[in-house]
C-alpha cells in the first residue's frame, strides 16, 4: 500500500507545485500593470509639467526681450506677476495630486487644474498688456472667465455626481446663470452700450450671482449634498463660502473703477487680481483638500 501511495503523493505534489506557480506569475504579472499603469500616469504628469515650464519660461523670455524688467514700483504690475506665479503653481500642484486622491475625484482635480491653467495662460498676456500700455485688459479679462467661471461652477455639479446626486437641470442652470452675469458684466464695463444702461446691467449680473449664492445655499444642490461624505460636505461648503465671499469682490471693483482716473483703473485691476488668486487656487485648494479627505476616511474604512 505504501508503495502504491507514493505516486500519488508526488504527483499532487507536484499540482500543488504547479497550481502556486501559476498563482504566483499570475500576482506577477497583475502587479506589473498596476505598476506600469501607475507609471504612465506619472509620466503623463510630468510631460505636461515639462510642456508648461517651457512655455512659462518661453513668456519670459518673450517679456525680457521686449521693454526689459518689471517696474517694482508698479503694485498692478507686481500683482499680475504674483497671479501669474500662483497660477502656474496651482496647476502643476493640482496635476500630481490627481493620482493621490479617489478616482471619484480625479474629474474635479483635472477641473481644479484648467482653471488655473488657463487663467495662467491668458494672465500671461494680461501682464504684459499692462506692462506696455498700462490699461485694464478687459476683453481677456472676461475671455478668461468666460472660461474659468463656468468650470467653477461645474465643481459643484462635479461633486455632487461623484456620489450620484446631481441632476442634469442644476447643472445647467448654475451653467446659465454663471453666463448671464459674465456677458451683462462685460456689457456694463465695456463702455460698449448705453451709459443709462451701466448700471441696469450691473444689476442684471449681480442678480445672476445672487441666484448662484441662492441655489447653492438653499437650493437642490444644498439639499443633494447633506447625506454625502465628510470629504464631500467640506469640499461644498468651502467653495460656496469662496463663491459667496470671493466672488464678492468682482463687483467691489467694478464699483471702484467706475471713476475712470488713473488710480480707480489701478485699484480695480488690483483687486480683480486678488479676487482670481483666492477665487481659482484657494477654490482647487479645497477641492484636493476634500478629496486627501475623503481619500484616507475610505481607506481606514477598508
Amino acid at each position: 500500500m505504501e508503495g502504491a501511495d507514493g505516486p500519488k503523493v508526488a504527483k499532487t505534489h507536484g499540482c500543488n507545485i504547479n497550481l502556486n506557480t501559476l498563482l504566483y506569475t499570475k500576482r506577477e504579472n497583475r502587479d506589473l500593470r498596476i505598476m506600469f499603469k501607475s507609471n504612465l500616469k506619472r509620466t503623463s504628469s510630468l510631460l505636461l509639467i515639462g510642456t508648461l515650464g517651457l512655455l512659462a519660461l518661453g513668456n519670459v523670455s518673450a517679456n525680457v526681450a521686449g521693454d526689459g524688467y518689471m517696474d517694482e514700483t508698479d503694485m498692478v504690475a507686481v500683482s499680475f506677476w504674483l497671479a501669474t506665479a500662483m497660477m502656474l503653481a496651482s496647476t502643476v500642484f493640482f496635476m500630481m495630486e490627481r493620482q493621490n486622491v479617489a478616482p471619484k475625484w480625479r474629474t474635479s482635480m483635472t477641473v481644479a487644474a484648467l482653471v488655473t491653467g488657463v487663467a495662467w495662460y491668458h494672465y500671461t498676456y494680461m501682464r504684459k498688456h499692462w506692462e506696455a500700455f498700462e490699461t485694464s485688459p478687459l476683453v481677456m479679462r472676461y475671455i478668461d472667465w468666460l472660461i474659468t467661471v463656468p468650470l467653477q461652477v461645474a465643481e459643484f455639479y462635479l461633486i455632487l455626481a461623484a456620489i450620484g446626486a446631481a441632476t442634469a437641470a442644476l447643472f445647467w442652470r448654475l451653467f446659465g446663470a454663471s453666463l448671464v452675469m459674465l456677458i451683462a458684466g462685460f456689457l456694463a464695463e465695456s463702455g460698449e452700450m448705453d451709459d443709462g444702461l451701466t448700471w441696469p446691467l450691473f444689476a442684471i449680473g449681480v442678480a445672476a450671482w445672487i441666484y448662484i449664492i441662492y441655489e447653492i445655499w438653499a437650493g437642490e444642490a444644498k439639499e443633494n449634498v447633506s447625506g454625502a461624505s465628510e470629504g464631500t460636505q467640506f469640499a461644498f461648503k468651502a467653495m460656496a463660502i469662496i463663491l459667496t465671499v470671493g466672488w464678492a469682490i468682482y463687483p467691489i471693483g467694478f464699483i471702484m473703477g467706475e471713476g475712470g482716473d488713473a488710480g480707480d483703473i489701478e485699484m480695480l485691476n488690483i483687486l480683480y487680481n486678488i479676487a482670481d488668486v483666492v477665487n481659482k487656487t484657494a477654490f482647487g485648494m479645497m477641492v484636493w483638500y476634500a478629496a486627501t479627505m475623503d481619500t484616507k476616511a475610505a481607506g481606514s474604512e477598508e
